[in-house]
């Protein structure tokens, strides 16, 4: 579980480029960065990995495509379209919880 908050995405790290329709998230910088495995962010095993986030009885599924250096390190920030599946916008940060749909790629830090 964490915080959920939105952005106006658009060029990530992982070298996608995405709109505020798309259902993509940016995981913490602790996650991404524990998953890096060379110089170039692009090829982050977490690049493209998909998690089902879960509120108040509603699901969304989105895929990771960038990295949140504001979220700690359970921290989901995804963007406008999603966000309001699961909240009203006006609340701005909300809790969440969420889940790897595949296979988990990394263990998570401790809260």
């Amino acid at each position: 579980m964490g915080d959920l908050t939105y952005y106006t995405p658009a060029l990530g790290a992982c070298g996608y480029t995405n709109t505020d329709s798309d259902a993509i998230c940016a995981v913490s910088h602790v996650l991404f960065d524990a998953a890096q495995t060379g110089s170039n962010p692009n090829l982050n095993p977490l690049c493209g990995a998909k998690l089902r986030l879960r509120r108040n009885g509603k699901t969304v599924d989105v895929t990771v495509v960038d990295r949140c250096v504001g979220c700690a390190a359970t921290d989901i920030d995804t963007t406008t379209s999603v966000f309001e599946k699961l909240a009203e916008i006006d609340q701005g940060r909300v809790l969440v919880e969420w889940a790897w749909l595949d296979a988990q790629p990394l263990a998570m830090p401790e809260q």
